[in-house]
């Protein structure tokens, strides 16, 4: 049971254990800058089994995965805890938003549940269970506070997330995001801009806008065009180097996002385009109110107007009712559509959703054999299209941890402005660049989940980014510690 032994430290530690998407990534940096307002430090481990006198898990609950990885490792964390007097648990995000009470249930060693919709509430939570010795569950019901209006602690001293609306109207049949995470809420477009303007001024020179269905942006206070209105005003920002954007929607992508992609020179030539299925049938069930004609139209004009786009995509497999034929639909729409890169996922009954009580579940050994087959596809046509790349110079931007071997390879690693991966040798005599330092390479081989570029660099260009890291370095501050659960490209996720 939550203890109320409280250990002596000059200033208590925490971690945040995030597993999930983006939108999970930018609450648990809001969580670690209430921790650290709130007088804690973070721990400066990176094993997620090592104690600190505050975890936070920040799960996902879109996939049924989540719920073992959660359970199973706060199985583990129960040893922990009772090793170390006066350590709290906590669980906030999707997961506990979707099991609320049941979290204590089945882990009673955790100290707080909170919601997505009260991430403001951890410190005072945290407080009250020490204080009484017993869990404190608080989840509400709709927004308490904007996740960006709450303090941060940026993992990235060059990039930064901006979220621009919480929430979804869409009633897609399989997806528990509209339960968890409520009706869209829009924030108005001077409140970000004023975000990413003070971002920019702290030498941030990269932000992805957030949101579960970015261009629906602006239906709260009625104006249809104010997602690539948005796009354009970013334009306007001195020292804003690349703007990008996560989760648009098929029925809502409209052309004028399109040309603002194509006519405001920071915003990068990558999309996000989620297919789901490529069987028109199955788009039906899933309610996702566009067929395989009009997301392949989508495809046509985005490289019509910017022809080295890369555009990645999500697709799962195994949804009720899907049959051989609709399978088949999915491999022709995926093969004529040349992703750069797929998210696939074999369909979970999620709790509480129309398409968990359809008939016609798909048997596991149907959907694995399928899943293994598209997987096949995805990644020999992003291998075509990787290799197509070869003798190309691109613009990397240099990132922190993104190279896992560098070490082993003497590389370093980056971002092109499309994002995909680029693994980059250094000549003898070439400058190692910093964390959010700018570089020309060629592409020397392509791969399916990256580029390599072994001809050392071609240029390379000191940024704002790399000076703000350097400084970060400088003053010996440790960040807290994130562990992106963004799914594997190719990667089953059950």
């Amino acid at each position: 049971m939550p203890s109320n032994t409280v250990r002596q430290t000059e200033a208590p530690t925490y971690r945040v254990v995030t597993y999930g998407c983006q939108m999970n990534v930018h609450d648990s940096e809001r969580i670690a800058g209430l921790l650290e307002e709130a007088g804690y430090v973070p721990d400066p481990r990176t094993d997620t089994l090592a104690p600190a006198d505050v975890v936070v898990f920040n799960p996902c609950a879109v996939r049924e995965t989540a719920d073992y990885r959660l359970y199973g490792t706060h199985g583990h964390m129960a040893a922990v805890k009772s090793a170390h007097p006066g350590m709290q648990l906590a669980v906030g995000g999707c997961m506990a938003q979707k099991d609320k009470d049941t979290v204590v249930a089945r882990a009673p060693w955790v100290d707080v549940v909170f919601g997505t919709h009260n991430v403001g509430s951890l410190p005072a939570l945290l407080k009250r269970a020490r204080h009484n010795a017993t869990a404190q569950v608080e989840i509400e019901e709709s927004l308490v506070t904007f996740p960006s209006n709450l303090p941060t602690r940026r993992d990235s001293a060059y990039s930064a997330w901006v979220s621009i609306s919480v929430g979804c109207n869409n009633t897609c049949t399989f997806c528990i995001v509209p339960q968890l995470r409520g009706k869209e809420t829009d924030r108005r477009p001077g409140e970000i801009l004023s975000e990413i303007r003070a971002l920019v001024d702290e030498g941030v020179q990269e932000i992805t806008l957030l949101g579960q269905n970015v261009n629906s942006y602006g239906v709260q206070f009625g104006d249809r065009g104010a997602f690539a209105k948005l796009l354009r005003a970013c334009g306007e920002i001195d020292g804003l180097e690349s703007v990008r954007f996560t989760s648009p929607h098929p029925a809502a992508f409209t052309d004028d996002v399109i040309e603002a992609m194509a006519e405001t020179p920071n915003v990068m030539p990558s999309l996000h385009m989620p297919l789901q299925s490529g069987s028109d049938e199955v788009l039906r069930r899933m309610r996702r109110s566009y067929r395989s004609k009009k997301f392949l139209g989508i495809l046509d004009r985005v490289r019509e107007a910017i022809p080295d786009a890369a555009i990645t995509t999500d697709i799962i497999v195994g949804f009720p009712g899907e049959t051989d034929a609709d399978f088949a639909e999915t491999l022709r729409v995926v093969e004529e559509s040349r992703f750069s890169a797929a998210f696939t996922f074999q369909y979970s009954i999620r709790p509480n959703t129309q398409a968990g009580i359809m008939e016609d579940q798909v048997p596991k050994p149907v959907v694995q054999e399928r899943y293994d087959r598209l997987v096949d596809l995805v990644d020999d046509i992003a291998w075509q299209e990787n290799k197509a790349q070869v003798g190309r110079t691109v613009e990397v931007m240099f990132a922190e941890g993104e190279g896992r071997k560098d070490e082993v390879t003497h590389r370093v690693t980056g971002r092109a402005r499309d994002n995909r991966l680029v693994h980059v040798s250094l000549a003898p005599d070439d400058e190692v660049p910093r964390p959010g330092d700018i570089g020309e390479v060629v592409i020397t081989s392509g791969h399916p989940h990256h580029l390599v570029a072994d001809g050392g660099l071609v240029n390379l260009r000191h940024t704002r980014g790399g000076d703000a890291w350097q400084i970060r370095e400088g003053s010996c501050a440790q960040p807290g510690v994130t562990m992106l659960g963004i799914p594997t490209i190719g990667a089953a996720q059950g």
